[in-house]
């Protein structure tokens, strides 16, 4: 066996471990989540049992960084421990709104100074658009905490955000090798699928029905290690922000339409709920997993090639997030995300 497989074999059973003793000791450490109004679970489960994906991450990012001397990613550890630690302190005892968005606000601009210019966007509609510059650091602060907090919304059936944490990373490192083949010598390349492998570790326990939930502790964390890793891969000129974007499209559809829905309505848009798509398809289809096994036949089935078309065929970039993304802003609709259930 490989170093590096070596390395993602030992990611998941630690991450494994971590989660089994956090489920065993949940009690203990106040992480027992009690069913509320927005839970798609009815009876007290265990909770924080990401703390497992980010133990094992670091660990292999830490060995990783010894081993290749990759300064730069103590920066990405430093700021996803200290999100990772606010999300746990969440897990155990809530913590005010304004103090988890501060932290991640802070954690994005952080992660955006740190990394410097990166490569503008230009798209065409008619006329030729680009967006660099501070509109540019502007545009990818606010996708950065609003991805943090859609992944976290999405967490909300077992095994759903585990599952489209381990596409994106892989699907993005596949893309990046098949685009070019020196990258598999970069520590990025190498950190991505040691998260990868931590979270299939996880998934061990959080598959449907799930024995542990990920908590905001996993969810954050995760959240921000993939924006970090996918801007590091778009500035290496690895990948495109096209790529990312269809990687995400269903976590971004879902809870998007969701929000702007519950907007329309002048409904709070901050206030817990269950009303996400995949929620509604959750109680109508009888259970977590058809959902979460319908998620991934559809990252496989349609959004990985219209990922790898943003690759082979650049130019067209924009067609295909169009394409990636229209049907399933029809289903999330449809679906009626973001309306009441007799609405």
């Amino acid at each position: 066996m490989s170093l590096m497989a070596t390395v993602m074999v030992l990611s998941a059973l630690v991450a494994w471990g971590v989660a089994a003793w956090v489920r065993h000791r949940a009690e203990a450490l106040r992480l027992v989540q009690a069913p509320n109004h927005r839970s798609s679970h009815v009876l007290p489960t265990p909770n924080g049992g990401g703390l497992g994906i980010v133990v094992a991450g670091i660990l292999a990012g830490i060995a990783l960084l010894l081993f290749s001397g990759w300064t730069f990613g103590w920066v990405v550890f430093g700021l996803s421990a200290l999100l990772a630690t606010v999300g746990l302190f969440d897990d155990i005892q809530h913590l005010p709104a304004r103090v988890r968005f501060g932290v991640q606000v802070a954690v994005c601009a952080g992660l955006l100074f740190a990394l410097g210019d990166l490569p503008s966007i230009s798209f065409r509609v008619g006329l030729e658009f680009e967006l660099g510059g501070w509109v540019l650091s502007g545009l990818l602060l606010l996708a950065g905490v609003w991805w943090i907090n859609l992944f976290n919304f999405m967490d909300g059936l077992d095994g759903i955000a585990g599952a489209q944490a381990v596409f994106m990373l892989l699907g993005g490192a596949a893309l990046a090798a098949w685009a070019n083949a020196n990258v598999i010598s970069s520590p990025a390349w190498m950190l991505m699928l040691c998260v990868a492998a931590a979270t299939v570790g996880f998934l061990l326990l959080n598959w449907p029905p799930a024995k542990i939930f990920m908590g905001d502790v996993g969810s954050t964390w995760l959240a921000f290690m993939v924006f970090a890793l996918a801007l590091l891969f778009v500035q290496a000129g690895w990948l495109s922000y096209a790529t990312w974007l269809v990687l995400a499209a269903i976590f971004v559809t879902d809870a998007t339409v969701t929000l702007l829905t519950r907007l329309l309505r002048g409904e709070r848009w901050y206030e817990a709920h269950r009303i996400h798509a995949y929620q509604k398809l959750a109680r109508r289809w009888g259970g977590h997993r058809p959902v979460t096994l319908c998620a991934v036949a559809v990252n496989m089935l349609w959004l990985a090639p219209l990922a790898g078309a943003c690759a082979a065929w650049p130019q067209w970039a924009f067609g295909w997030v169009l394409l990636a993304y229209a049907p399933l802003v029809v289903g999330a609709m449809v679906l009626g995300a973001g309306r009441p259930d007799d609405a």
